[in-house]
């Protein structure tokens, strides 16, 4: 298939861990008003967890790789570890996003079809992004990377209503003109995913595949818990790394020193794979197919303009802020 052409984020910060970059992405937009600045956040889940990440942290991820799809992301915050994995290539974000608007035609069974297709879970009521209800010509959808769900109104075959809705009061708020629908998890689910991840997982290991529950369950197009450790296995095409969603003319920030924390968290993932890799009802695959090796990484950093930002304890200017906080008794 032809590669999509991606617009790219306008710049990447890297911070040697995870808790640096959350603060920064909650401080920075008070300094940069009106810029567009995503963390883009681990799974965080050790490496061949049979766990799926959480669906807020799924959701908030796919936001931004759609964004800096799109060309819309000026700012990209990222641990350094983080940007060892692979990510989905930007032609499967292209391909299954989908937007809904008042007036358009859209049956039901289609519309079921399709949320199924994105990845979205049936229930009764939605609380969290990634999951649908439905009630007669209602349908409630709480669309991956959004903050709050939607309820859609069917008169027939067309869409009537689009509004936004409290899911714990159950009342609508407010009226769109339209609303953009993400795929439900980082891969896809459809029946021919499930076929090449079962023809697939037979080249690739060794031994009987049904003793998994994870071959055996794609033989019904069901993907289980962890699947995410299995992504080459799913894609038609090859994964890429995040540097694929930058725009050519970005600028790439390093806080700190890097090659510590891309090597420490290199090393675990050797370890982990070390200690599963004989694990005969649930292979793992190697390092290598999921991850980048921190050499690739700065290779790949060579692309851009690179600058960093760091302290230097011996510069006698710098002087610690004095003790400003309040004393709330």
């Amino acid at each position: 298939p032809a590669q999509t052409r991606v617009a790219g984020a306008g710049a990447l910060l890297v911070t040697p861990d995870a808790q640096t970059a959350g603060r920064l992405a909650a401080e920075l937009p008070y300094f940069l008003p009106g810029r567009c600045i995503r963390y883009f956040s681990d799974w965080e889940t050790l490496a061949y967890e049979a766990f799926s990440p959480h669906q807020d942290l799924m959701s908030d991820r796919l936001l931004t790789l759609y964004e800096a799809l799109q060309g819309s992301l000026d700012l990209m915050i990222v641990a350094a570890p983080t940007l060892l994995q692979r990510v989905a290539p930007p032609s499967f974000l292209a391909a299954n996003t989908f937007f809904i608007k008042p007036g358009q035609t859209l049956g039901l069974e289609r519309l079921k079809e399709q949320l199924r297709t994105a990845g979205y879970n049936p229930v009764s009521q939605v609380v969290s992004p990634g999951e649908y209800a439905l009630r007669g010509g209602l349908v409630d959808l709480y669309p991956m990377g959004s903050s709050l769900p939607y309820r859609i109104e069917l008169l027939d075959d067309e869409v009537d209503s689009v509004r936004v809705f409290d899911p714990d009061s159950q009342r609508t708020i407010h009226p769109v003109a339209e609303i953009r629908l993400l795929p439900g998890r980082e891969y896809p689910r459809d029946e021919a995913a499930a076929m090449r991840l079962r023809s697939r997982w037979r080249e690739t290991f060794e031994g009987d595949p049904s003793r998994c529950s994870l071959y055996r369950d794609a033989a019904n197009a069901v993907f289980g818990a962890g699947i995410e450790y299995y992504l080459p296995l799913l894609f038609e095409e090859p994964l890429v790394s995040l540097f694929d969603f930058l725009n050519p003319s970005a600028e790439i920030a390093v806080i700190g020193q890097a090659d510590m924390p891309l090597q420490e968290a290199a090393r675990d993932l050797h370890t982990r794979y070390e200690f599963l890799r004989h694990d005969m009802e649930r292979p793992v695959l190697a390092p290598s197919a999921l991850y980048l090796a921190p050499d690739e990484v700065f290779s790949e950093m060579s692309r851009w303009s690179r600058f960093g930002l760091h302290r230097d304890p011996a510069d006698s200017v710098t002087q610690a802020a004095t003790d400003i906080r309040a004393d709330r008794r």
